[in-house]
């Protein structure tokens, strides 16, 4: 219940759910509970509803006098709750104080108003719940001021206290009393209750008074008291009283259940307290007592119920409410009545149904106790007391009620009741029908007047019943019968057609049937077109000269509400404009503003609704404002200086709308700038100029500028003054008083003075210092000084060379160039230390003395005076001995040293500032020094992009320090065939042993080796290292040679030399080019384009905006980053045609024959380029084919009048805007405009077809000219003979073609007019003359044809005739035929030539064809046959009609072009085509026009930029050629090209402008003297001479060198792109014994040249491939058969086959590792010893011994074939390479096999001790001996020692020993050579030097040494003991010497047999400290292949499995 009013029904929820909250909910909720027993009333529960409304009232005004306390109340406001309140003053929030207070109410209270409370109040109101906010109106205070009014004003409540009532029990209220006075600051409050003072709880100055928790006690009377203290004014008082409200509560209460018998009386007791006293109101079962209205039923004065003579219905629950404003209590009792028996009082009936509706069956019982009813559908209980199921509800009364029904609900139910006293039962049928409802409703409409309305009323229902549909308007039945417009249709829709505003209302669709009924409404609004508003007036605004004001009547408004008006303006006649497009539809009258003087307007308004736009109204009469000076500067002033004496002052006109009137010119005035000098004027007398030229100025002077425009009506403003300077000069005075003296050694002070001031001409951009050798004058240093404007200006030139002679001079500089120069003084700079000395070297060196020399330091820096040589004991300063020498002395010989002592000897130039650097060596007295060893041991680390670390050995130091570490590596290709080029060198640092190398190139791979070098020379070179890469990093420079050209109207293109590949700093793949381009004027917006291809040189830039500038960077990428970038350039791209249309084109018919058009210009963006003028395409709609077109020339005009147009005919209308390119695009859609009407013309084909004696009819057609719409014809007849003035006149309809005349005299003659008219009037009329006679016959051909030569011009001829009979019926028109030869067809030209006419004029013809022209007569009977056709007629030549297409124009060399085009169309040459003109000028280059474009914007002052080579100059070709060159342009120009065709008559139009930049071509012949020389077997080296000089065309950028294989150029052809001018290249990576062919070409920046002819050149011999395959045969337990086929790849000529083979297991039975070895050394040999290991299963045969020396790390076989007894071995130390370190090992080697191989002992030197015969005491003794003895004998032992040392290696030469001797080889084999002639012990070192080695085998791959014995191991011959015998059988064979071997065989003629080498052994075993037995991987080796196995017997033989290994595998034995 929602106070006290039901919502709902019972229902089985416990909750009440208000699903959308509205302010009509808040209010107080019940809960109603019931059962069987009856109902009960729960406690009532309140809703709030937060809401916020609008304040009500508008503005308000209020006034009271000053010193008087002002009230301004709350406007009123509806909100729950109450809304929280701030009052504010003009915005800023008000503060209560003692002078202001707001109330509980919210009222502003100003106590003691003054004059500054006077303003605008309002208040803002915040719902706090909903956080709405609202601001009321405002509320004007005024406050007067009375005369007199004294300073004193009497105290006075204002706002009383108010009773107050509060609830016991609440938290606190408050009483407010608010008094004004005067002086308020004085006034006291006061407050007394029951006349005793309270001073507590007052706040807010006394004003209010807060009671805290009030109870009784605070009761009582309030008194408010205001006085003024010390003054004679009464107090004023004000009261209210406080209560307390009590809730109530029971004092007596009924008991739970009261249980009385029928007919009995029953009080029930209820009794209550509370203050104020509360009322009772009694329920039975939630009914009020009162609205039962049973009389048995009696409240008693106690407040109990009396219920008399009980039924049973009055058993239930009784409740007792009591209510007083504090709050609410009740008590119940259950009232039962006994003893009666059940009965119905109501049967249930059958009931019928729709599905979805609600059933109720109705069952009321009566009986005592209350009978329980349950109802029942078969033996289903559906609803009882105690029984729920969803939709069966039991209802209060008995009922079953069924919520919603459906179908499956029909059937029989039964209603049972039983008490106590007894039961029963009844039952009723429930029919349930589908429910008829409505689906598709009717919805809301708004349609048009005069439209079709449709209201839809679709519904769904029951089949077994029937529908009806009604329509309602306005709750009144329409009847579809009484009106045709409106229509019931058969689904229920209505229909309404030709809606007018009497079908307004609301439309209710009723469907009713058995099944339901169901109705829907819908409202129907019809609108139209608002009416024209009336009354317009227009007048002039007297005090606004530029605005008229207009006022109108509203009118009526369509039903719509008007949206707006539209005020619509004509300005000089021009088609009407929206002047105001919305103007408020609360207005009628406006001000149009914005006019412009001088012209004529009328005004026309519309409404607009929602229909649309209204009718117009009439338009106002024409007024004419007044004309007014320009009322606008011209605009855009632009000034630059041209010439130091001349500036150039561009401008645009003033706007249109403020030129007032017409423009007559400018005025143009100039002065010196900041001086007070009258202004001198130039005087512009036409508009149309928009430039001056200035002249006549002073050099380098600032002026000031101004224009203004005038007009009839005097000059208009000036524009802002713009200052420019005339140009600026170079200064023609040098810098004064210079002086210059020597600061340093490397530095030259100037003093000067500037120039005077009048002689700079122009702004001092600083100076130059210059400086040169007095010997060298080319060789000139400048420095530039910027400008000092304080005092004497000094600079300083530094870097100089020391002690040299310098002129030096100052100049000053403006930016056009440099001023002479001071003159010229000598300075020398100051003397310095000199340079290190060079070249230090030691002779003559001996135990106690040596010699040291030097040269003259390369930089002496002064006069050398000597040189100071000091030298010292190694590491001893103490001991440091100086001489000094005189300067001519450069060698001295240094006594008294101490034998085999090491001394640090240094030497240093002097001069008079002193000693330089010292060079110094460390030498050992008495050791002479030696070339220094190789370093080892390489190892890099720390690789980064640009460095790495280099760790290394230093090898032996030759007795002295090493001065200097050289670094080489291999850049980039590594290989043995690769160059080494020197990477780093390192001075001063002799005991280095790490070096890092800088300046790498990132993502390069490297390889390194190095030396040492000492005073006597450099060492041999290391071991290379390993092969690195370093990393990547971004590029570090920009693409180079950026340039830009123009490529199109809309890209530009852009040039450029890629990075080389040393420069990509990363994985070429990742290597690209990033572009980016901008307009200057719009930085932010950029285009980027991303090129990939690294190779790539230009790109075109799409896309680009048409005549515009871009500014374009590019750098490199790279996976790792981008590269820098390179510096912008510049480029426009070409001018185009426009892209738009010019905007807002209009159009308005002037008269019949005239139209107006206007239009807007093109946008800025759109133009693409100058817009020379505009063209109006116009066609008649459906007469002409094709448009013409009218030229408006200039870009200043925009509107043209179109003159000699068709009467009242439609045209399409388009305006477009040209440049020198072409035709913009055209305006769309067309405008379609008709000339207004006009009398018409005479009708046509007038003919008589039906003639009688007394009647004619007349047969015609309408005009050809109807001039507008034919409203009807006249037709006028008389006798012929009869006074022209005795017309018969008929008039007829427009659509009448015929008239008969009747009542005519026969045999006659009349004269019938014909005439059509239009709503301008008759026309012409058209006459013709009949007889009425029947004896007619068609006429006869006209006769005599001729067309006279004379009249015949390109495109029309004059035809002239006699005519023939008439037939005896007057001819009524002539119809003229032509044929076009040779072979056209007949077409007729015109079929309405006067019947009068005896020649016409043909037009429209094509120039130079062939007509011939026939004619034919027509009257009343019919067609005459066609004459005679005239002879052959040829129109005469006319312009060609297009210019050649298709034109192209390339460069071709660097100073022509090639133009190439295709001649016009045959059909347009007019003529017989002579030639060709080819106009052609220089624009200026892009560079100028880039840096001007900024100041260049207006068309006028492109106009006026136009230089004198601008203007073209002309050639001539033949009309047979489509191509011509032309000559002699100048280079590194833009040239413009447009061409036209010529005939004797004239030219065509021109083509569209061609640009082309002249300057770049791509050379014009291929490189010269092209030579391929083969390098190595992968390699070629190409050379060539560049192109000729005159064909390169440019610079050459680089060169392409294609090649390919010769036999298959298609699949093998590569090229290399070289970006340098080299002339030599190597191509790489070739395949060996190989003819190549190899071509090349140049490039430049404009393209590719031709290629050279093919050279030719065959790449070396390499190693061969692969065997093709192997196989295996006739395998036995110790033997077996291999065979295999040719290698795929022979690369060379094939010399035979190597096998190689080992066990891939131990082999059992070998003998052990030998045990104790140990090495000793002696000063020229060493001793290896051992004792013999475990033996084996056979005994030990002998033993091998193995070398690995430090700077390898590999072992190789030293000695072989020592026999098993021997247990030492001693070899020279000749033999190894000095200052290397070697390990030694011994190998048992048995029957069996080898062995393993034993521990290495100590690693030992190769260093060879100095031997006696060198040292001093042996020299001395021989020396005393005899002098001859020691010559002879030093002479001996020197060779002698000399050739020990240093044994030959030579290549011719053998080494012969009693033993054969084995060169270690890092292969570790011995070689056994075998030949179809004998076998010989071959070593493998003895092949001469150039031959290649014996491959040896590689554990990552296999490679080759070129390297000779000395590079190996200086000459070392190893001993061999023994024969070496494969088999006992191949012993026999005979032997030869080595000389026969190195002489009669042919190089590589022998197949090498290689021993088992022992290392093998490691490949199972490995033991403690024992070095890995491996081979280092050599880049680029081909990959080893996997051996595979064969199984013989007893062991496997591995065998390679694949093709491409060169060599064999390690370890393995071969043999042929």
């Amino acid at each position: 219940m929602h106070d006290d009013s039901e919502l709902t029904t019972y229902t089985s929820e416990y909750k009440y759910v208000i699903p959308s909250l509205q302010r009509l909910d808040a209010g107080f909720y019940r809960c109603v509970v019931r059962n069987r027993m009856g109902a009960l009333l729960q406690r009532r529960s309140e809703v709030q509803v937060a809401y916020m409304g609008n304040f009500m009232d508008t503005d308000q005004r209020k006034m009271v006098s000053q010193g008087h306390a002002a009230v301004l109340n709350l406007l009123p406001i509806t909100s729950c709750p109450r809304p929280q309140v701030t009052w504010f003053r003009e915005g800023h929030k008000i503060i209560p104080s003692n002078r202001i207070a707001i109330t509980l109410e919210n009222q502003l209270v100003i106590l003691a108003a003054t004059a500054s409370d006077a303003g605008a109040y309002y208040v803002q109101a915040v719902n706090e719940r909903n956080g709405e906010n609202k601001t009321s109106p405002l509320i004007h205070l005024s406050i007067a001021r009375d005369v007199g009014t004294p300073e004193a004003v009497a105290p006075v409540i204002v706002i009383p206290p108010s009773n107050r009532s509060v609830v016991a029990g609440s938290s606190e209220t408050t009483l407010e009393c608010i008094a004004n006075a005067r002086p308020v600051e004085e006034l006291s409050v006061t407050w007394k209750r029951n006349g005793v003072r309270v001073t507590s709880g007052l706040h807010s100055f006394g004003r209010r008074l807060t009671v805290s928790t009030p109870t009784s006690s605070d009761v009582g009377e309030y008194v408010c008291e205001a006085a003024l203290p010390g003054s004679a004014f009464e107090p004023a008082t004000a009261k209210a009283f406080l209560s307390i409200i009590e809730p109530p509560y029971f004092t007596e209460e009924p008991e739970s259940r009261i249980l009385v018998e029928v007919e009995e009386t029953v009080d029930i007791v209820c009794g209550a307290m509370g203050a104020p006293l509360p009322t009772l109101r009694w329920f039975k079962d939630a009914v009020s007592i009162n609205k039962l209205q049973n009389p048995r039923y009696q409240v008693l004065s106690s407040g109990g119920l009396r219920v008399q003579k009980l039924r049973p219905e009055d058993s239930g629950i009784f409740q007792c409410f009591a209510s007083n404003e504090g709050g609410e209590v009740q008590t119940y009792t259950y009232l039962d009545v006994t003893n009666v028996a059940p009965a119905f009082t109501q049967l249930p009936a059958d009931t019928t149904v729709t599905d979805g509706a609600t059933a109720v069956l109705s069952c009321a019982v009566s009986g005592a106790p209350r009978p329980a009813i349950a109802w029942r559908r078969g033996n289903r209980i559906l609803a009882s007391g105690s029984v729920r199921i969803p939709r069966f509800m039991l209802l209060e009364s008995g009922g079953l009620q069924i919520t919603p029904v459906l179908i499956q609900d029909a059937g029989n139910y039964t209603c049972c009741a039983a008490n106590s006293e007894g039961s029963l039962h009844a039952s009723a049928t429930l029919t349930v029908w589908n429910r008829t409802s409505i689906v598709n409703p009717p919805e809301d409409r708004v349609v048009i007047k005069g439209t079709t309305a449709t209201l839809h009323c679709g519904t769904t229902h029951d089949p077994r019943t029937s529908l009806r549909y009604v329509w309602k308007k306005d709750n009144v039945v329409i009847t579809p019968s009484g009106s045709s417009r409106i229509v019931v249709e058969k689904d229920g829709s209505l229909l309404i057609s030709q809606t007018w505003s009497g079908d307004i209302g609301d439309y209710t669709c009723g469907v009713i049937s058995e099944g339901g009924n169901d109705s829907r409404t819908a409202r129907l609004e019809v609108i139209e077109l608002p009416h024209s508003p009336q009354n317009l007036l227009a007048s002039l605004n007297s005090s606004h000269s530029h605005t008229v004001m207009l006022s109108w009547v509203r009118p009526f408004d369509g039903n719509s509400p008007v949206l707006y008006y539209i005020v619509e303006l004509s300005e000089n006649n021009s088609p009407w404009k929206v002047h105001l497009s919305h103007v408020g539809p609360e207005m009628t009258g406006v001000a149009v503003r914005g006019l412009t003087p001088a012209r004529t307007y009328q005004f026309r308004v519309c409404a607009v609704n929602q229909v649309g736009k209204g009718q117009y109204s009439t338009e106002t009469s024409r007024l004419v404002l007044p004309e007014e000076p320009p009322g606008a500067p011209p605009k855009n002033i632009v000034a630059s200086g041209r010439t130091n004496q001349s500036i150039m002052v561009q401008w645009q006109p003033p706007p249109e709308t403020e030129h007032n009137g017409l423009l007559r010119g400018y005025i143009l005035r100039y002065r010196l700038a900041g001086l007070p000098g009258e202004y001198q004027q130039r005087n512009i007398s036409s508009p149309e100029v928009s430039y001056c030229l200035v002249t006549e100025l002073i050099i380098w002077t600032q002026y000031e500028i101004q224009v203004a425009a005038y007009n009839g009506a005097g000059l208009g403003v000036f524009s802002r003054a713009v200052t420019e300077y005339t140009l600026q000069g170079v200064p023609t005075s040098p810098p004064q008083n210079v002086q210059a003296e020597a600061v340093n050694s490397t530095t030259i002070q100037l003093l000067w003075n500037p120039p005077p001031q009048q002689f700079i001409n122009g702004i001092n951009q600083g100076y130059k210092l210059l400086a040169w050798p007095a010997d060298v004058p080319e060789a000139v240093t400048v420095v530039t000084i910027a400008p000092d404007f304080h005092g004497v200006h000094h600079g300083y030139i530094t870097n100089l060379k020391k002690f040299t002679a310098y002129f030096t001079s100052v100049l000053c500089f403006t930016t056009p160039g440099d001023g002479p120069p001071s003159t010229p003084q000598l300075i020398r700079t100051h003397e310095d230390k000199p340079g290190p000395v060079g070249h230090l070297s030691f002779t003559e060196i001996l135990d106690t003395s040596l010699k040291v020399s030097w040269q003259e330091p390369l930089e002496k820096n002064g006069i050398v005076t000597g040189y100071q040589i000091s030298w010292e004991v190694y590491g001893k300063s103490d001991s440091r001995l100086e001489l000094t020498l005189n300067s001519s002395t450069h060698e001295y010989k240094i006594q008294g040293l101490s034998s085999l002592t090491t001394y640090t000897i240094d030497v240093a130039a002097l001069t008079a500032v002193g000693a330089g650097p010292a060079t110094s060596s460390t030498i050992s007295s008495g050791v002479p020094p030696e070339l220094p060893g190789a370093p080892s041991n390489l190892v890099i680390s720390n690789i980064s992009p640009r460095s790495a670390t280099l760790q290394f050995r230093p090898g032996y130091d030759g007795k002295t320090s090493i001065s200097r570490w050289i670094v080489e590596g291999q850049v980039g290709a590594i290989g043995d065939e690769e160059e080494w080029v020197t990477l780093y060198e390192e001075e001063n640092e002799p005991d280095a042993q790490t070096l890092e190398i800088p300046n790498l190139t990132p993502y390069t791979h490297y390889r390194f080796r190095m030396r040492q070098e000492n005073v006597v020379g450099a060492s041999p070179f290391s071991q290379s290292s390993r092969v690195i890469q370093t990393l990547q990093a971004p590029p570090d420079v920009a693409p180079t040679s950026v340039t830009v050209r123009t490529a199109s109207e809309t890209s530009l293109r852009l040039r450029w030399v890629p990075l080389p590949d040393s420069q990509y700093n990363g994985n070429p793949e990742s290597v690209g080019y990033r572009v980016t381009c901008w307009r200057p004027d719009l930085p932010s917006t950029v285009l980027a384009q991303v090129i990939s291809d690294r190779l790539e040189r230009e790109l075109t830039v799409e896309g680009l905006e048409e005549w515009t500038e871009y500014e374009l960077q590019m750098q490199a990428f790279n996976a790792i980053g981008a590269g820098p970038w390179s510096e912008a350039v510049r480029g426009r791209t070409r001018e185009s045609v426009p892209s738009a249309a010019p905007e807002n084109v209009s159009a308005e018919a002037v008269s019949s024959t005239q139209i107006l058009l206007t239009w807007a210009l093109v946008p800025e963006q759109d133009q693409n380029g100058l817009i020379l003028g505009y063209k109006i395409l116009f066609r008649a709609r459906d007469l002409d084919p094709e448009p013409r077109s009218h030229v408006v020339r200039g870009n200043h005009t925009q509107s043209a009048l179109l003159a000699g147009l068709g009467k009242f005919v439609l045209y399409e209308l388009q305006v477009l805007a040209f440049t020198r390119i072409g035709n913009g695009v055209p305006s769309s859609p067309p405008i379609l405009e008709r000339t207004k009407d006009d009398a018409p013309g005479p009708p046509v084909r007038l003919v008589f077809p039906e003639v009688r004696l007394t009647s004619v009819r007349i047969v015609w057609q309408p005009p050809e000219e109807p001039n507008g719409v034919i409203l009807g014809y006249q037709i006028a007849y008389r006798l012929a003979s009869s006074s022209p003035n005795t017309f018969t006149t008929v008039e007829v309809g427009a659509t009448v073609r015929q008239f008969t005349a009747t009542e005519l005299a026969p045999e006659s003659a009349y004269v019938f007019r014909l005439s059509a008219k239009t709503r301008q009037g008759w026309g012409e009329p058209l006459e013709a003359t009949v007889i009425t006679t029947e004896k007619r016959e068609r006429p006869a051909p006209p006769r005599e044809l001729l067309v006279p030569q004379g009249e015949v011009t390109a495109r029309s001829l004059w035809l002239q005739w006699v005519p023939g009979s008439d037939g005896a019926s007057p001819i009524r028109y002539f119809t003229v035929q032509l044929r076009e030869l040779p072979r056209g067809q007949w077409q007729t030209y015109s079929s309405s030539v006067s019947h009068e006419a005896t020649a016409c004029a043909v037009e429209r013809l094509r120039p130079f064809t062939s007509y011939k022209l026939r004619l034919k007569a027509t009257n009343d009977i019919g067609d005459s046959a066609f004459s005679t056709e005239t002879e052959a007629v040829t129109t005469l030549q006319d312009v060609p009609g297009e210019p050649p297409s298709s034109v192209s124009v390339t460069p071709h060399t660097t100073s022509s072009v090639l133009i190439q085009w295709q001649p016009p169309r045959d059909e347009s040459l007019n003529g017989l085509l002579q030639g060709y003109r080819i106009y052609y000028r220089e624009l200026e280059n892009e560079a100028a026009s880039a840096t001007e474009s900024k100041t260049l914007k207006t068309p006028s002052a492109l106009r006026a930029e136009l230089t004198a080579q601008s203007s073209f100059q002309t050639v001539n070709s033949s009309s047979t050629l489509t191509t011509y060159e032309l000559t002699h342009l100048k280079k590194y120009r833009r040239y413009e090209v447009v061409m036209t065709a010529y005939n004797v008559i004239g030219e065509s139009p021109a083509s569209a402008p061609v640009e082309v930049f002249v300057g770049e071509a791509a050379p014009a012949m291929a490189p010269q003297h092209v030579q391929v020389n083969p390098l190595t077997a992968s390699q070629l080296e190409v050379t060539w001479d560049p192109p000729p000089p005159e064909s390169q065309n440019g610079n050459i950028q680089g060169y392409k060198i294609y090649y390919w294989e010769a036999d298959s150029q298609n699949g093998t052809e590569k090229m290399r792109v070289l970006f340098l001018p080299e002339t030599t290249a190597k191509l790489k990576n070739l395949t060996s014994h190989t003819q190549y062919l190899v071509s090349i070409s140049a490039f430049n920046a404009a393209g590719d040249g031709p290629r050279s002819d093919p050279r030719q050149g065959r790449t070396h011999q390499a190693a061969p491939g692969t065997p093709s395959f192997l196989a295996f045969s006739e395998v036995t337990s110790t033997t077996l058969n291999v065979s295999w086929g040719e290698p795929t790849a022979a690369n060379g000529v094939l010399q035979g086959y190597r096998v190689v083979y080992e066990p891939i297991a131990p082999v059992q039975g070998s003998p052990g590792s030998p045990r104790d070895v140990s090495v000793t050394r002696s000063a020229s040999e060493l001793t290896l010893q051992w004792t013999e290991g475990r033996a084996g299963r056979t005994p030990t045969t002998g033993y091998v011994i193995e070398a690995r020396p430090s700077d390898e790390g590999l072992w190789d076989m030293f000695v072989k074939d020592i026999p098993r007894d021997a247990t030492s071995y001693t070899a020279s130390l000749d033999k190894l390479r000095q200052g290397v370190t070697y390990e030694f090992r011994v190998v048992a080697v048995n029957q069996v096999g080898y062995g393993e191989p034993s521990s290495p002992p100590a690693a030992v030197s190769a260093q060879v001790e100095t031997p006696f015969y060198e040292q001093w005491w042996f020299l001395l003794v021989v020396a005393l001996s005899s002098l001859l003895v020691v010559l002879l004998v030093v002479f001996a032992l020197v060779l002698h020692g000399q050739n020990k040392k240093y044994g030959s290696c030579g290549p011719g030469k053998s080494i012969s020993n009693v033993e054969e001797s084995v060169t270690l080889d890092n292969g570790g084999f011995a070689t056994l050579e075998l030949s179809t002639r004998h076998l010989n012990v071959k070593n493998t070192f003895s092949k001469k030097n150039g031959t290649r080695s014996p491959p040896r085998p590689s554990p990552g791959g296999l490679h080759y040494s070129d390297e000779d014995i000395c590079n190996k191991y200086n000459g070392a011959a190893l001993t061999e003991g023994g024969t070496l015998q494969e088999k006992s059988g191949d012993a026999t064979e005979s032997e030869g010497t080595e000389s026969e071997s190195e002489d009669a065989l042919p190089q590589h003629s022998f197949v090498n047999h290689y021993l088992s080498d022992p290392t093998y052994y490691n490949s199972w075993k490995r033991r403690a400290g024992a070095a890995p037995h491996r081979y280092e991987a050599v880049a680029g080796a081909e990959a080893g292949p996997a051996p595979r196995a064969v199984v013989t017997t007893q062991s496997a033989v591995f065998a390679p499995a694949s093709h491409g290994a060169r060599t064999p595998l390690t370890g393995f034995s071969s043999f042929v």
